[in-house]
C-alpha cells in the first residue's frame, strides 16, 4: 500500500536548516561544487552539528511518540544537494535519532515542483530564491536565520521543553500586508485610522494562514492540558490596530494561545520568555535580533 501524506503535518526542511553547514558552504561558495562534494565524502562519518532549525524538528517529530499520533509528523530533507554528498546529513540524522526517512536531493536544480508534489505544509530552508518560490506557490516558508548558536550546543541531546513554541508576527505573514503597505506608504496616522476603520473586516490570509489553522486544527485532537504545540502572536501593532486582528482569528475560528501587542517594544526579550522554537516575520531587523535568543525565519513577501 502506498504511504499517503495526506492528514500529516509536512514539514520540508534543507540540510544547512537543519544542521550547522556553515563551513561546507563557504567551501562550497569559494571553491565550487566538487571541493564542496569532496570535502562531504572525505568526512562523511563526521556528525554535524546542529542547525537553526533543529530544535523545532526534533520536537515536531517528538509528537508521533504520543498516543494516537504515530506518523502524524513527516519531516523531509529537502535539498540541493546530490545524493552522494547526503550521506553525511542521513549519518547525522541517524546520530540523533531523528525519524526522517525520506529526501529529495535536486543536484542543484529548484525544489519548487516538488514541494506541492509533496504536500509540504512548512518548508525551512537557507536558500532564499527556494523559499521565495515557496511562498509565490502558496505554501508557508521562512528563510531561516543563523544565529543562538551556543544555545543549539545542549539541543541535540534530551528535549528540555515538552511543548512547542511557534510565534508569528502578523501583517505579511498569518496576514497579507494590505496594512503594512498603507502604513510604509502613508504613515502611523493612516494605518490606524484603516484598521479603525475596517474593525469588523477580517484581514486576508497571509502565507502563514492555512499552517496556523493546520496547527490549530492539531491542537483540537488534544486534551487542553496535554496539547503540544503552543502559539502566539507576537506583532508590532497595539490598540487600536489590535481590535481588526482578533476579530480576524474569531473569524477563522482559530485560537492564538498568546498574543503580543507591543507596539514598538522589541520582539527579542518577548520571545526568549515565550521560549520560542521558531518565530516568523516579514522583516530581517527582528528576525536577525530574535535569531540571537530564539531561532528564526525571515517570510519573504510575495512575488507581484
Amino acid at each position: 500500500m502506498a504511504y499517503e501524506l495526506e492528514n500529516r503535518l509536512v514539514i520540508g526542511v534543507s540540510s544547512r536548516a537543519l544542521f550547522d553547514l556553515s563551513l561546507e558552504n563557504e567551501i562550497f561558495e569559494k571553491e565550487g561544487v566538487e571541493s564542496y562534494r569532496k570535502y562531504q565524502l572525505e568526512h562523511e562519518k563526521d556528525v554535524l552539528r546542529p542547525g537553526p532549525g533543529f530544535p523545532l524538528i526534533k520536537a515536531l517529530l517528538a509528537i508521533n511518540a504520543l498516543p494516537g499520533q504515530q506518523d502524524r509528523v513527516e519531516v523531509i530533507i529537502m535539498s540541493r544537494s546530490s545524493a552522494d554528498t547526503s550521506l553525511r546529513v542521513f549519518h547525522s540524522i541517524e546520530h540523533y535519532g531523528l525519524g526522517i526517512t525520506r529526501a529529495v536531493l535536486a543536484s542543484g536544480a529548484s525544489l519548487a515542483p516538488y514541494l506541492g508534489a509533496f504536500r509540504t505544509d512548512l518548508f525551512l530552508s537557507a536558500n532564499e530564491e527556494d523559499v521565495q518560490s515557496a511562498i509565490d506557490s502558496g505554501i508557508a516558508a521562512g528563510i531561516i536565520c543563523d544565529g543562538a548558536l551556543e544555545r543549539r550546543e545542549t539541543e541535540g541531546g534530551e528535549a528540555d521543553v515538552c511543548q512547542i513554541r511557534i510565534a508569528f508576527d502578523g501583517d505579511a505573514v498569518l496576514f497579507t500586508d494590505e496594512s503594512e503597505r498603507i502604513f510604509r506608504e502613508q504613515g502611523l496616522v493612516a494605518f490606524e485610522e484603516n484598521e479603525r476603520r475596517k474593525a469588523d473586516s477580517p484581514l486576508e490570509e497571509g502565507p502563514f494562514a492555512r499552517f496556523l489553522k493546520t496547527i490549530a486544527a492539531l491542537q483540537q485532537e488534544f486534551p487542553p492540558d496535554e496539547v503540544p504545540i503552543r502559539t502566539a502572536l507576537v506583532t508590532a501593532r497595539s490598540a487600536p490596530a489590535h481590535e481588526r486582528v482578533v476579530r480576524t482569528l474569531l473569524a477563522w475560528k482559530v485560537r492564538i494561545d498568546e498574543a503580543f501587542f507591543l507596539g514598538g517594544v522589541s520582539k527579542k526579550e518577548v520571545l526568549e520568555a515565550f521560549g520560542a522554537h521558531i518565530f516568523f516575520d516579514d522583516q530581517a531587523v527582528h528576525t536577525n535580533r530574535a535569531a540571537q535568543v530564539v531561532p528564526s525565519a525571515r517570510v519573504p513577501y510575495k512575488s507581484r
